[in-house]
């Protein structure tokens, strides 16, 4: 369904250095990074997308996180989620509700939320009846 997402950021090193962190948690290999333009992308495996890419505006703006905006990254394990969102508060993430279940959403829906660096909104879900 998805081509590719963009995340803006303003401190490219910094949103690098978490995005960097993160993404190999859940199981997502840097494809580049290019810090003269800056900006930098990682893939979902086998195939070439979708691809996560952080990165200034183009627009040469500053970057604004945005008031109901939040990307979703799919965990395997209830383990991941704890781990992700761990991670992500290590290397200077923002809590914005702990790892649990969600029976609001679906019996199963096992959630974290934070802010990366930039303050943009994340979630990291897993949807498995019973995943570790």
């Amino acid at each position: 369904m998805f081509s590719h997402i963009f995340i803006g950021v303003s401190d490219f090193p910094r949103a690098l250095a978490f995005y960097r962190a993160l993404m190999p948690v859940l199981g997502v290999q840097e494809r580049f990074c290019e810090p003269d333009r800056p900006w930098a992308g990682w893939q979902s495996s086998p195939g070439p997308r979708p691809l996560l890419l952080i990165g200034t505006p183009f627009d040469g703006q500053p970057h604004v996180p945005g008031n109901g905006q939040m990307t979703a990254f799919l965990a395997e394990s209830r383990a991941v989620v704890d781990q992700a969102h761990a991670t992500a508060l290590a290397h200077g993430g923002r809590c914005e509700g702990q790892p649990g279940l969600r029976p609001e959403y679906h019996a199963h829906y096992y959630g974290a939320y934070f802010r990366d660096t930039e303050g943009n909104k994340l979630c990291v879900a897993c949807h498995t009846v019973n995943a570790g």
